[in-house]
């Protein structure tokens, strides 16, 4: 496990968009924010490059995320936006690169390829947050949305509780692992490639977003038949916005959608976290330690930041 340095006001962070097409007025609004949290702000060289549904070509996306690594002076690589493409460029990356300059690298939906591909090849924890176009530029942005970027400057673990969301208990248990995961359709997209999800020992979690329940139904199918759900040393069910009945008249309830092979594994499984596509959003780091007990009803992530040297714990 590599985790990448704590940021600090004055730091210089990076803006790429390795998906699709950021909206250009809200970009500039999530750009402003990382300003008033004082940091410096550079964007990639294809950040405004259009290739229908794609921001630039997979080159040019490509060339933006190893430029940004290779930058001494990045501290931090943070997402416009996601979208669709970013399983496209999996294949073209430097990993070894990216191993040698470990830093925040952040986003999440169609950024779950990549998270998935990066911890797996290099170890470098990675995190599952809010984007500046899709999610810091809206007028409506939650505050607590916002301060989820506060956890990059410290070294700091999160108690999810209660207190923060309801939170409902599917299966009893307790567990410890690394954390893996992010929006279901990208993890199940990985299933058959070199970058395939590897749940072994490990906590899931799983968010999505305008899916109908047959949908989900489908690729929970598919990760259990794949043996993901009974490798995975507890399951976390995050956010699953819009995700309702819309094509089909008759249809199983979006939690029935979920349950189904989730009831007979025997290990911890709970849901009702903000991670995903909502308002307010958690931040999680990928790659970092989480333990999850139903009996206390509580998930303690482990920071993704590393401790400064004079710090170090003994």
């Amino acid at each position: 496990m590599i985790k990448p340095k704590p940021l600090q006001k004055g730091d210089t962070v990076a803006v790429i968009a390795p998906a699709s097409p950021p909206n250009q007025h809200n970009l500039k609004k999530g750009i402003e924010y990382l300003r008033e949290i004082g940091l410096n702000v550079v964007t990639g060289a294809h950040l405004y490059k259009k290739n229908g549904y794609l921001a630039g070509t997979d080159e040019q996306r490509a060339a933006d995320i190893h430029a940004m690594f290779a930058n001494k002076e990045v501290k931090a690589i943070i997402c416009a936006c996601g979208g669709y493409g970013t399983a496209r460029l999996a294949s073209q990356l430097n990993y070894d690169l990216i191993k040698r300059n470990p830093k925040v690298f952040w986003g999440y939906s169609d950024i779950t390829f990549l998270h998935t591909a990066i911890h797996q090849r290099t170890g470098l924890v990675t995190f599952h947050g809010p984007m500046l176009s899709s999610d810091l530029g809206k007028e409506d942005v939650h505050i607590e949305t916002k301060q989820a970027f506060y956890q990059l400057f410290s070294h700091r673990s999160l108690c999810y509780t209660d207190q923060i969301s309801p939170l409902d208990t599917i299966c009893e248990g307790e567990a410890t692992g690394q954390l893996i995961g992010g929006n279901l359709t990208l993890l199940v997209s990985t299933l058959g490639t070199p970058f395939e999800l590897d749940t072994k020992n490990r906590i899931l979690f799983i968010e999505d977003i305008d899916e109908e329940p047959y949908e989900i139904d489908r690729m929970m199918t598919q990760l259990y038949m794949a043996n993901k759900l009974q490798d995975a040393a507890g399951i976390i069910i995050g956010d699953f916005h819009n995700c309702y009945p819309k094509k089909r008249k008759e249809s199983l309830s979006l939690e029935e959608a979920l349950t189904s092979y989730l009831t007979s594994l025997k290990k911890p499984v709970m849901r009702g976290f903000r991670i995903g596509h909502c308002s307010p959003q958690t931040a999680v780091a990928i790659g970092s330690y989480a333990t999850m007990s139903t009996y206390e009803r509580m998930v303690e992530f482990e920071s993704g930041i590393t401790l400064p040297k004079d710090k170090v714990e003994r």
